[in-house]
């Protein structure tokens, strides 16, 4: 009655029987092996540090980054996320900043935003912030329009021109010495 067999069916081929009229089969085609990235130019996606990965020295991107681990060492990205699990000590400067985990050191955003579980422990400086409730901070914040200069700027006092050459130098005449 359930059989799988297809004998039965109508338009099946009796046993013995070849089927000469085959429809073609599909051409195989190869697998794409072009790394290169196929799709468009849209937006990259972000390096994630796990949370088994430990760092230790500095991070620089223009990309986007999430840590889940720990980085001992500043970082400057586009986008820094630190996740609930991640550590971070020492500075860290992006454009949009959003803690969920603990960071020890500096941080500099043109957005920061600390999330409910963040733990910071440092000096904010920021265009606009973002702190919800729950969220544990010790530090200073200081809102400033440009948050992501480095503070080390010196400040450009006019140069003065170069003292003219003294002229040269006269034999000193004692007395006794004749000419």
């Amino acid at each position: 009655m359930f059989s799988k067999s297809r004998i039965n069916e109508p338009g099946a081929a009796k046993p013995g029987e070849t089927d000469k009229a085959k429809a073609p089969e599909a051409p195989v085609t190869k697998p794409n092996l072009d790394f290169g990235g196929t799709s468009p130019k849209g937006k990259a996606v972000a390096s994630v540090l796990s949370s088994d990965l430990t760092v230790v020295g500095n991070l620089r991107t223009t990309g986007d980054i999430q840590v889940e681990g720990t980085v001992e060492g500043d970082i400057r990205a586009h986008l820094l996320t630190v996740g609930e699990s991640a550590t971070i000590r020492g500075e860290i400067v992006a454009d949009d900043i959003v803690v969920n985990g603990r960071v020890i050191g500096k941080v500099r955003g043109l957005k920061v935003r600390l999330t409910s579980t963040a733990r910071v422990e440092g000096d904010i400086i920021h265009k606009t912030i973002a702190i919800e409730s729950g969220a544990h901070f010790e530090g200073s914040v200081q809102r400033q329009d440009d948050p992501l200069n480095t503070g080390r700027s010196v400040t450009h006092a006019p140069v003065a021109p170069p003292a003219p050459a003294a002229p040269p130098a006269q034999p000193v005449m004692k007395p006794g010495d004749g000419l």
